[in-house]
């Protein structure tokens, strides 16, 4: 193997890795915006499913309950924001700020005892004849399992959304409730549903940070990636066939900042670790003017940022 293919594989894999736990984030937040509710809480939940999946890792070693335990802890948050909105009809954004300091109170507190320690995460999975290729075999060679699930799970997640009747019924309530009520479906029913599914990827991706991608604890260790993720939904277009392309678009920037700090790069290590942000602002702007025009935003969603100004 070339070194150039070597030092390219070596960015994929970089960039992947880098994306996965944001990329199971931004599948839950487009099914939550699919049933016409934003959540702004999914960086608390984030938090919870990444304090809660490393700390199972480290009581039981095994890093499969750990991502249980991530899944469970973002569900356990949700459901929070689920009685808020639907139940009590509370304003969306106040309780999607209400739920991400809740989290962020909550791992920091009970997270104290973990700084500083180390788990054993997820091994590469072996892929044989593929590890042989130039380029592709130094990618598949560091897949983990949570790689390689959220791979499968963009275009799994976009086949239920637009070809099974429950995917149909998010989509539904996700354009008119009223309409959906008319159709006979559980229109509150369905958004806690979707509320829920966003609570379970949120928590897998926050497990997926620490359990897989960094193997410790730090407090606030998201450092902001649920609130990209409710962004990059736009740059999706509400769509999880577009999530991984999205999601790819942090990583990679993350990745090439990496690269640029070890490469001595005389630019400010703050200032570097600005582009992952800035690429997803600058695509997001660029996004959303685009959405506006050509459409695809789910129109209940224009009812709840009417409600709230």
């Amino acid at each position: 193997m070339s070194e150039f293919d070597a030092a390219l594989g070596g960015f994929l894999i970089s960039a992947l890795r880098s994306s996965t736990p944001l990329l199971w984030v931004l599948l839950g937040e487009i099914l939550t915006q699919r049933v016409a509710v934003v959540n702004l809480g999914v960086e608390g939940q984030m938090l919870a499913g990444a304090l809660a999946g490393f700390a199972a890792t480290l009581a039981t070693g095994n890093p499969w309950i750990g991502l249980i335990a991530g899944v469970a802890a973002g569900m356990a948050l949700s459901s929070l924001h689920g009685l808020l909105c639907v139940g009590l009809k509370a304003n969306p954004f106040a309780s999607g700020l209400a739920v991400w300091m809740l989290g962020f109170g909550l791992s920091s507190f009970y997270g104290i005892p973990f700084v500083g320690q180390k788990i054993n995460g997820f091994k590469s999975m072996p892929l044989g004849f593929l590890e042989r290729i130039p380029v592709i075999g130094t990618l598949v060679t560091q897949i983990t399992p949570t790689v390689a699930m959220g791979i499968l799970a963009s275009p799994l997640l976009g086949w239920w959304l637009y070809r099974t009747r429950t995917g149909l019924s998010f989509r539904a309530v996700g354009e008119s409730l009223s309409s959906a009520k008319a159709l006979g479906l559980k229109t509150a029913w369905v958004q806690v549903m979707g509320i829920m599914a966003g609570g379970a990827f949120s928590g897998m991706g926050g497990a997926a940070l620490s359990v897989d991608y960094t193997r410790n604890w730090v407090e606030g260790m998201t450092q902001g990636r649920g609130l990209v993720a409710v962004g990059l939904v736009i740059v999706a277009r509400w769509n999880p066939y577009l999530a991984i392309p999205a999601a790819l678009l942090f990583g990679g920037a993350e990745a090439l900042t990496l690269r640029m700090q070890t490469s001595g790069v005389p630019i400010s290590s703050h200032l570097l670790h600005t582009l992952p942000y800035l690429a997803s602002l600058a695509v997001l702007v660029l996004s959303y003017s685009r959405a506006n025009k050509e459409g695809g935003t789910p129109a209940g969603l224009s009812a709840v940022f009417s409600q709230s100004q």
